[in-house]
């Protein structure tokens, strides 16, 4: 018997809402202006769209409890009752304020947090946060500790899969795996494995599991992506011994075991030893595991083949790939297959069909999550028995594929030439770091614990209406720029009131760190609505780089120029890395990484080169997302930090001695890739490191890293206020591993997302806390 059309899975989508109805929502209800009943119905609306969004398209494998009013780790520490001690939560089901408070942190008086106060005299602090894996979404890390104990405190998965069924949708609900979820998590103690603690964890997982099976689940999916990490034996052993225990103790449910952003490789032994029904794979970071799984997998095993990408924003080759499946299909047989994307649909925008100004060449080549899905639609009938009822979709694609190839908007001759250009010579500062910081001390004269920040302050709703008006066309061009220097103006007069010393101009000209850059720079397109969610209600809109990369015209020299002549204190310069500007787009998939890295970095080395000769004497140079590039086997790590800190260094190193770079790193474990910060070369790094209570600074302590640097003392992710004290303990926590003379004092990151009621105490707190250790302390080398 024919199969008409394979099953099409999604694994998860996006939930931020096509207009980013979440973050409105969340916003509005942090602020105190709606309810909680008004924020879960926001969000229940947006579930309901979801599913029938894709039930629409021909989606036949639906995920539930996909949907998070913030992070789905976080979720997960919630569902399991790891929730740290200072949020005050000792039963029943956690309340909105707590899930909040452990998302962004509390102050004493912030009526949406009723956590206790017993450990920190001026609020609770958020948890930690770094990124998911090598992407740009940033998950909340659970806190584990050797008495930890779990029980059953959220049934979110259970609801979520009920108020689907009522609806009519018979869904698979999504659970991140508990060794997955063991293994993203911290504990205050180092030594301590949180796979210890697999035992007493599996009995909340068997629970959530069995009322699944009782209330009609068939399916459920488990998203264990650390089977595509370098695993110990260890690990291995505990993925074997949960899932025998889950599949004993749950006969009735079967699982599909998801795995994403990479191969099985090594671990895919273990992997089909596993008693799951199914195992989703990535086949498009890893297309050439597919013939091992072909042929290592039980005859009755579901096999999930993830051919979409879920992570970039290119439409897909149908044809072609009907043609590399087709041998595959006839080994496993059509009726265990099913098709998805590589990964959640999380990380790309809804819908392009909603980009109206977008010009019709690129976006012809585009596919977002809507058009993902319907790739998906058309590909499952293509390889079934359906293929004439698809055949006008299959031309279409296939044309599309041809056009993007042949297009000559996509090649320079003049890049070329320049990137043949490229010799050794362009890639080392003059002289050794020692030699440059004598050079740069006699002519900065800072004082020890210089102050600074990392660049953006706050983009209030005032800054927001009047870019809305300059580009609607109510403000003019000579309107909005006035109204950009009297910001600056306020923000360079306030930093002197408070006695910073080494400036920044505020970047209110600026959308984002990326797509301001890429606005400016040619082989790049831009999305109205193509809203990615970075973290809680933090969205971005990646750039999508299509083509070529140079840089026609100086992009920051004026407002540098302009800012530095309202005072005599130094101010930074403020420019994203090429490497953050490539992991923060949707990069073209035609040449390789290393290639369009090196052709940004030219480009901003042309802009460096051009605030030198203005003026400027420290320019910063971003790369926050230098390690979120890592590749996630050790094996592929030397490649990528070789082309990665090769671009840096062509984008840096035209400067002379007395030119100060700096650079900026995001949520980064420092450990393993020391090496490559230090060869950089620049002057001074700054990092995020307040959560970590500096503990990110072993690294540079036992490395023994020469050059300035400034970690973070005050967490810009939440909304509370540290006071003094507070950030002088962690100068001073700084200072068992550094000396006086490297550090800096410094936020963890920019202040963009922030509100200057917040901004101004911290920031005043901060300098405060700097000059009172000055005056205190003997000077360490």
């Amino acid at each position: 018997m024919s199969i008409l059309s394979l099953p099409v899975a999604t694994l998860g989508t996006p939930r931020i809402g096509p207009r980013r109805e979440l973050k409105f929502a969340l916003e509005s209800y942090w602020s105190g202006k709606s309810s909680e009943a008004q924020l879960l119905d926001a969000a229940a609306g947006l579930r309901i769209a979801n599913w029938a969004r894709q039930k629409s398209l021909g989606v036949t494998v639906i995920p539930s409890n996909d949907f998070s009013l913030y992070d789905h780790v976080l979720d997960t520490s919630v569902m399991v009752g790891a929730i740290p001690e200072i949020y005050g939560w000792t039963a029943g089901p956690p309340s909105l304020k707590t899930y909040f408070a452990m998302a962004r942190g509390a102050q004493d008086d912030d009526q949406h947090a009723n956590c206790s106060q017993t450990h920190h005299g001026h609020g609770a602090p958020a948890q930690n946060m770094t990124k998911w894996f090598d992407t740009n979404y940033h998950y909340m890390v659970p806190e584990f500790h050797s008495d930890q104990s779990f029980k059953l405190s959220s049934r979110k998965p259970i609801e979520e899969y009920q108020e689907a069924k009522c609806l009519g949708y018979q869904t698979r609900p999504v659970l991140i795996g508990p060794v997955t979820f063991l293994k993203l998590g911290k504990s205050a103690d180092p030594a301590f494995d949180p796979l210890l603690l697999l035992d007493r964890l599996l009995p909340v997982y068997v629970e959530v599991l069995r009322e699944l099976a009782r209330r009609g689940a068939e399916w459920v999916q488990l998203d264990e992506p650390t089977l595509v990490l370098d695993l110990d034996e260890g690990s291995r052993a505990a993925l074997h011994r949960a899932y025998v225990h889950l599949a004993q103790a749950v006969p009735d449910l079967k699982i599909m075991l998801v795995t994403y952003f990479g191969t099985i490789g090594d671990n895919l032994q273990t992997a089909l030893a596993l008693p799951v029904a199914g195992l989703h794979v990535d086949l498009v970071r890893a297309p050439d595991q597919l013939s091992a799984i072909a042929a290592g997998a039980r005859g009755d095993l579901v096999v999930s083949l993830g051919v979409i990408d879920g992570r970039n924003v290119w439409r897909s080759n149908i044809p072609a790939l009907v043609d590399r499946l087709t041998p595959a299909l006839a080994k496993l047989g059509m009726h265990r297959v099913q098709i998805a994307p590589s990964c959640s649909l999380l990380h790309v925008p809804i819908d392009v069909k909603l980009e109206t100004d977008l010009d019709s060449d690129v976006k012809s080549w585009l596919a977002f999550s809507v058009q993902k899905i319907e790739e998906l639609s058309t590909l499952g009938r293509a390889l079934g028995s359906d293929r004439a009822a698809v055949a006008d979709a299959l031309a279409a694609s296939e044309a599309a594929a041809i056009a993007r190839e042949t297009s000559p908007i996509i090649h320079s001759a003049a890049v070329a030439r320049r990137m043949v250009a490229i010799d050794e010579s362009m890639r080392r500062r003059l002289t050794p770091s020692a030699k440059r910081a004598d050079v740069q001390r006699a002519r900065f004269d800072l004082p020890i614990f210089p102050t600074t920040t990392i660049g953006s302050f706050p983009q209030t709703v005032h800054v927001r209406n009047a870019r809305a008006a300059h580009a609607k066309g109510k403000l003019n061009d000579e309107q909005y720029e006035e109204f950009l220097k009297e910001e600056t103006a306020r923000a360079v007069c306030w930093q002197e009131e408070i006695g910073l010393d080494v400036l920044v101009h505020g970047e209110f000209e600026r959308n984002d760190m990326v797509q301001y850059f890429g606005e400016h720079l040619s082989g790049f397109r831009f999305t109205k609505y193509g809203w990615v969610q970075s973290y809680g209600s933090r969205y971005v809109r990646p750039p999508i780089l299509f083509g070529d990369v140079s840089r026609p015209r100086p992009i920051t020299v004026e407002w540098w120029r302009y800012s530095q002549s309202l005072t005599k204190k130094p101010v930074k310069a403020m420019l994203t890395g090429p490497v953050t500007i490539l992991n923060w787009s949707f990069v073209r998939d035609d040449i390789s990484r290393k290639e369009v890295c090196q052709q940004i970095a030219l480009a901003i080395r042309d802009e460096v080169l051009d605030l030198e000769k203005a003026g400027a004497a420290m320019i910063q140079i971003d790369e926050a997302a230098l390690r979120e590039g890592l590749p996630l086997r050790k094996s592929q790590w030397k490649t990528y930090l070789d082309w990665a800190v090769d671009s840096f260094r062509i984008c840096s190193s035209g400067v002379a001695d007395e030119t100060q770079i700096h650079t900026h790193m995001c949520y980064s474990e420092f450990n393993d890739i020391i090496d490559a910060i230090a060869a950089m070369d620049a002057d001074v790094i700054s990092i995020e490191t307040s959560r970590s209570k500096m503990a990110l600074l072993d690294a540079f302590k036992a490395y023994k890293y020469p050059n300035g640097i400034g970690p973070g003392i005050y967490d810009i992710h939440s909304p509370r206020i540290p006071e003094p004290e507070e950030m002088k303990n962690l100068i001073m926590l700084a200072r068992q591993r550094l000396s006086d003379a490297q550090l800096w004092i410094n936020p963890d990151c920019g202040l963009k997302t922030r509100q200057w009621e917040e901004v101004r105490p911290a920031l005043a707190n901060m300098v405060a806390a700097a000059r009172h250790l000055r005056a205190i302390l003997t000077p360490q080398t």
